[in-house]
């Protein structure tokens, strides 16, 4: 069997964080989703019901590794 070594690395205390800024597309495609639920549940809300959970589920979660605003 191998043996696994692990050096162990000290963090950086002085080290500053990254600003995080908020991408004007990022939000604009919330919206567009808010606005596409809005959509479906004027025209017709019974037949309609799984997409706007699934648009409901993707807004209240709010961030998902495929469309990070970070890019």
């Amino acid at each position: 069997m191998a043996k696994v070594f692990t050096i162990p690395v000290r963090p950086k205390l002085g080290a500053r964080k990254r600003e995080r800024t908020s991408d004007p597309r990022y939000v604009d495609g919330q919206r567009l989703l808010v606005e596409a639920m809005k959509y479906l549940a004027q025209t017709d809300p019974v037949k309609n019901r799984s997409a706007i959970e699934l648009l409901s589920e993707h807004v209240r979660t709010r961030f998902r590794m495929s469309d990070s605003p970070l890019g």
